[in-house]
């Protein structure tokens, strides 16, 4: 069975939406939403993505998902079984759900280990390099997540989801998140509940400390709920949106490269092949000698902060990093 990725349809939406918000923005007294060389950046690199990605989906994606998925289920007396003893999925309204959830799973640890893995956060910096949140962020995306995203999807073939149907999934959950970037939809009520929201996106959006690495989720917020990485936007903090190490740039060249430069630079710090190895394996802000923190480092020391605030109310938090 053939389908059409959502995306096909999605890009001339992304665009009238983004001219919507700024156009919106522009006349309802909220300049700063966006900023003209920022937006032509993000454009460039959402052109760039809307370019590249087809050539290397067809390359990593599609020719992954389906060799996997032949290889795992082989056709025997014309119905495909998988390798784990049961027939392969077909194309019911059940598998669909099951499959956008098996989705949303993915994508929770695919977008927690861009974050927590140096290297593979440096390529995903570039969607969180500009300090203001709006559309035009949403399409402001690495172009080199393109390569080692299909491996984190992999096994939905391997397990009996046809390879079309994990495409189109995987549309469905791009054209969810793209719509997230948006500081004009407020609180939805009980929908906060179950889903990945607006103002929950805008928490994983801000360099605030204790809003680091949280709200990973695509569509569903359990999973965050689950692995503990969920927090609700507080009305009462100031948001801040952005990187704490800003490529201070609106060069694409340099939004794309800076933290792979970084990464390079730590590793000349040290001969320690042990601490070479953790400065492009561990976590983002990981130091041998202790001079730059990593998120749950910089949170332990902002819930000291915190608790010392309550006896003594003039103290202030100093960024670590």
């Amino acid at each position: 069975m053939d389908f059409t990725n959502p995306l096909v349809y999605g890009v001339p939406v992304f665009i009238a939406f983004i001219l919507f918000e700024l156009t919106y923005s522009k006349t309802h007294g909220d300049d700063h939403l966006y900023e003209w060389k920022d937006l032509a950046a993000s454009g460039f690199l959402g052109v760039g993505s809307a370019l590249i990605g087809p050539l290397f989906k067809v390359i990593f994606a599609v020719v992954l998902f389906e060799g996997v998925y032949e290889l795992c289920n082989p056709e025997i007396n014309g119905v495909r079984q998988n390798f784990l003893g049961y027939e392969s999925f077909g194309y019911i309204w059940y598998v669909w759900l099951l499959c956008m959830l098996a989705d949303d799973f993915t994508y929770y640890w695919f977008h927690r280990a861009n974050h927590e893995i140096r290297l593979l956060w440096a390529a995903h910096i570039v969607h969180h390099s500009s300090d203001n949140y709006n559309l035009g962020t949403a399409v402001r995306n690495g172009w080199f997540t393109i390569l080692y995203k299909p491996l984190f999807y992999a096994w939905m073939p391997a397990v009996g989801f046809p390879p079309e149907m994990v495409v189109v999934c995987l549309g469905i959950e791009a054209l969810w998140q793209f719509q997230l970037h948006s500081v004009y939809v407020p609180k939805l009520g009980f929908l906060e509940k179950i889903f990945n929201t607006h103002t929950m996106h805008q928490v994983h959006h801000a360099q605030n400390v204790e809003y680091l690495d949280k709200n990973h989720g695509g569509f569903l917020n359990i999973f965050d709920k689950l692995f503990g990485t969920w927090k609700e936007l507080d009305d009462d903090i100031e948001v801040k949106y952005g990187v704490i190490h800003s490529p201070e740039s609106y060069n694409p060249a340099v939004i794309l490269t800076h933290e792979f430069k970084d990464i390079w630079n730590d590793m000349k710090k040290t001969k320690n092949w042990r601490h070479k190895l953790m400065y492009v394996f561990g976590p983002p802000g990981w130091s041998h000698d202790g001079s730059t923190l990593t998120v749950k480092q910089q949170q332990h020391q902002f819930k000291k902060f915190k608790e010392a605030k309550k006896s003594n109310p003039d103290l202030i938090f100093s960024r670590p990093n």
